[in-house]
């Protein structure tokens, strides 16, 4: 695993966060059934959310207009045939941390930077209330991990900007290229993930406010149309939107990068002798979610076109530290399939690349 910046996957609500702030882990693979070798698409996540403001209660923000969200949550699912998500909820009393390593436990759930594990239901009469935000049904897990490419934002994820809180929403990719090796039962039927068809990916978020537009694509399923060949070490990686410094918005941002055969190409504002320059653009028809990329820095220039059906994707739940749900359009999915056409910084093409097993997510705040 690669170790840098690894302090960055801590946990983070300390200060001011602990009682307006969300910390959460996100990891999503591809697995097979064991007895009829379909593939499917899986998610975990592992979410905290205003953990000092009542930690021997769950509370939820969406009762009433003053109600304050408190909990920690599970967050699991699956996208394609039958997507669902699943939640259920905790004390912020009942998980623990480590300072020094990422060591985080609640229930019966586990996360470390090589191991997740853990069970989670949800009742049909819990799915029923809005609260709970979330679909009936139960899933299992247990994975181990091997992070491969990770993908560190810069600077402005560093202990200083962090101590500050000088991001509104903060970002940090440890396994762009992620290997999963395990299994999950979902609703009674067992998958297994496979290290080398899993797919994987893992980063986390934390800070005191979401984003809008919110837009993330990620693929490390990468085959060379131009060389003909599957690219076995490199990762696509994408996010933002309109980030907010010190609560002042900037104007649709994007940063990430794309590694390709051991080569960084990356796009970071942030990073202002990269010359990045991104341009992009969403469109939502009626059965399908589009995106599309321009992006340039001082040594190449990108153009990519993804797309994911509808009917496989989620309409993903989260409430914001202040109690409010305005993120009710936030299409996620996780068999996104694209292009990748990549060029040198005279426009001459370097490689044409088909993408698939994608993450991809864009949704805007409602009007």
């Amino acid at each position: 695993m690669n170790k840098f910046c690894v302090d960055r996957n801590l946990y983070m609500l300390k200060g001011a966060l602990a009682k307006r702030g969300y910390d959460w882990w996100w990891h999503n693979f591809t697995g097979y059934n064991e007895k009829t070798n379909e593939e499917k698409a899986f998610y975990v996540e592992y979410f905290i959310i205003n953990p000092e403001r009542s930690p021997n209660k769950v509370m939820f923000g969406q009762v009433d207009k003053k109600s304050k969200p408190c909990y920690f949550m599970m967050n699991v699912g699956t996208w394609g045939k039958n997507a669902k998500q699943i939640h259920e909820f905790y004390p912020t009393s009942t998980f623990k941390t480590d300072n020094t390593k990422l060591n985080v436990t609640v229930g019966p759930c586990g996360l470390s930077e090589t191991r997740i594990y853990g069970k989670c239901e949800a009742t049909q009469e819990q799915a029923n209330r809005k609260e709970f935000m979330c679909d009936s049904g139960k899933m299992e897990w247990d994975l181990k991990i091997d992070k491969k490419i990770s993908y560190h934002v810069g600077y402005g994820a560093g202990k200083f900007f962090r101590k500050l809180n000088a991001f509104e929403m903060f970002w940090h990719a440890q396994g762009i290229k992620a290997e999963y090796d395990g299994y999950v039962v979902l609703d009674g039927e067992k998958y297994i993930v496979n290290k080398d068809t899993s797919f994987g990916y893992a980063d986390k978020n934390w800070g005191g406010d979401f984003t809008s537009p919110w837009l993330w694509i990620s693929s490390n399923n990468l085959f060379s149309i131009t060389n003909n060949k599957q690219l076995t070490n490199s990762a696509f990686e994408l996010g933002g939107g309109r980030p907010k410094v010190f609560k002042i918005p900037l104007n649709r941002k994007l940063l990430g990068c794309f590694y390709y055969e051991g080569e960084e190409y990356e796009f970071n504002f942030s990073r202002f002798w990269l010359r990045s320059k991104i341009k992009f653009s969403f469109e939502e028809t009626a059965t399908q979610c589009k995106w599309f990329i321009n992006a340039k820095n001082k040594k190449c220039k990108l153009k990519l076109e993804l797309l994911c059906e509808k009917n496989e994707m989620l309409l993903i739940n989260y409430e914001a530290p202040n109690g409010k749900k305005l993120h009710n359009n936030l299409h996620n999915g996780g068999n996104g399939k694209g292009k990748i056409f990549l060029y040198d910084k005279k426009g001459n093409l370097i490689d044409e690349i088909v993408m698939k097993n994608t993450g991809c997510e864009y949704g805007e705040y409602d009007k």
